[in-house]
């Protein structure tokens, strides 16, 4: 298949993370319609939170009288049809953050300390059409103040965010559905395959997904190209075939006291450069994910394998990632106690036939921190943690992250890829320490704010490479409508 430019592509996005949900006609319909009884004298019906994907939000509910006005709900649900099943929702979303980073790269390469603020504007229309056929539409401004690199997750003109149509069938016991268009894309705890919602550009794929859903079980396919974006001019993102993520992927729900998933991709990329290989890069991913909750335990543990070829040299990779906690439930303030704990390979022998450093192709721009200083590549990380809610709308956590490299013969990485200057094949595997700060408080229903401070103290194979410790602040202000 050949996909065109600018959302004339189609795309997928399967965010189990996110809680994507069945676009079903119980979804569609006002509670007083679906029940076929009177309005009860306490109002059932709820207004949507502002969802992490604000396609799975579902603001029919505003056709049942019960629910009390807020300013502007005109243009939230416009109806489209008498039973109110049909509509037409508008939104918009903006997130400023002000960064200060004082030594990117560790301050090993030449990016100079920096401080400036990123903007992300969004606007979406949301029609549905009857029960079953959602069409979706979200343009993206981003704009960078102050900084001094510029890279192409930081900055994306007026461009197509998102484009897609939606049909989705309920059945006896499930859905069939079948979404095309752009539309971002992202699996579990988004390690590896994320909407990279850190970043200021969020990445999209075009491309076609389906699903079919049967009791705890879940089939999904999908045939995507990444976007990529270029800020030259207005509407110039675009996607290729020198670019592609196509795959297969199956769940099941209450497996002991989780839910198990699997999923194999075949990710392509021409004119891949890696330290030890350049070439086009052909990866077969195989990755498996147990998660879930069992009393005041959860966790979450995932695994993969790839390999392939990058130009002449085969690929022999692998990764691991955990989560755990336990949570005091019954304690003010409800503390969690955490433990992370991650790996991701490197490259052990420098000029042989092999290459083994490990591609985390669509990382989280934030599963470690925002500042930017850990890769998932070459990788051994712990880190405790600890966090505590003083009040509903206020979390805080604190934590101790400590790194090494699977293999001094391979860098160490920050995110991206990038690879640190002069630590390949030098040194020692301890790359250093950080500790971490995020406060996150929710405003308001439509306001979220969060403050994340990291001070990384750099261990002697980052200090001979030129490299030091490095601070991090970032402060953030969300509005959703």
């Amino acid at each position: 298949m050949t996909l065109r430019r600018c959302g004339g592509a189609l795309a997928l996005v399967v965010s189990s993370a996110a809680g994507a949900q069945a676009l079903t006609a119980a979804d569609a319909a006002p509670a007083s319609a679906a029940s076929g009884s009177a309005p009860a004298s306490v109002c059932d019906a709820k207004r949507p939170a502002i969802n992490f994907n604000r396609w799975n939000e579902n603001w029919g509910v505003l056709a049942d009288p019960c629910l009390a006005r807020q300013p502007l709900d005109g243009l939230k649900y416009i109806p489209l049809s008498d039973d109110g099943v049909s509509y037409l929702s508008l939104g918009a979303g903006l997130r400023e953050r002000y960064e200060h980073i004082d030594a990117p790269l560790y301050g090993a390469g030449t990016t100079p300390s920096d401080g400036y603020v990123i903007q992300r504007t969004n606007l979406h229309a949301d029609l549905r059409l009857g029960p079953y056929v959602q069409l979706f539409g979200q343009l993206v401004d981003a704009r960078t103040f102050g900084k001094k690199t510029i890279a192409p997750p930081d900055r994306d003109k007026l461009d197509v965010e998102q484009l897609f149509m939606t049909v989705a069938v309920p059945t006896a016991d499930g859905a069939v559905k079948v979404r095309v268009g752009r539309q971002e894309m992202a699996f579990d705890l988004q390690r590896f395959i994320a909407v990279r919602d850190g970043p200021n550009v969020r990445q999209a794929f075009d491309g076609v997904w389906a699903d079919w859903e049967h009791g705890p079980w879940r089939l999904i396919g999908y045939v995507t190209q990444p976007v990529q974006n270029r800020s030259v001019d207005s509407f110039d993102d675009y996607s290729n075939g020198h670019l592609t993520l196509n795959g297969l992927r199956l769940e099941y729900q209450g497996i002991g006291p989780g839910d198990l998933s699997g999923y194999y991709s075949r990710y392509r990329r021409d004119s891949a450069r890696f330290l030890d290989a350049t070439g086009d890069e052909r990866r077969n991913v195989w990755d498996m994910r147990y998660n879930g909750k069992s009393g005041a335990v959860d966790f979450d543990i995932e695994g993969m394998r790839q390999t392939g070829q990058v130009g002449a040299k085969q690929v022999s990779a692998w990764a691991l990632g955990s989560i755990a906690g336990y949570t005091f439930a019954k304690t003010e303030w409800t503390p969690r106690v955490g433990l992370q704990f991650d790996m991701a390979s490197g490259d052990r022998h420098a000029g042989d036939g092999e290459l083994g450093t490990f591609n985390p192709m669509f990382a989280n721009g934030y599963y470690f921190a925002l500042a930017g200083l850990t890769g998932y590549s070459n990788l051994i990380h712990l880190k405790p943690s600890v966090t505590v809610k003083p009040a509903k709308t206020l979390s805080v956590t604190t934590a101790l992250g400590m790194q090494w490299r699977q293999t001094t013969a391979d860098a160490v990485y920050v995110q991206s890829m990038a690879g640190v200057p002069r630590t390949a094949g030098q040194g020692s595997r301890w790359t250093g320490a950080y500790g971490q700060l995020r406060v996150d408080w929710a405003v308001t229903a439509n306001v979220a704010a969060a403050v994340e401070a990291v001070h990384f103290h750099a261990g002697d194979t980052l200090r001979n490479a030129g490299g030091r410790d490095a601070d991090y602040l970032g402060v953030e202000l969300k509005f959703g409508w």
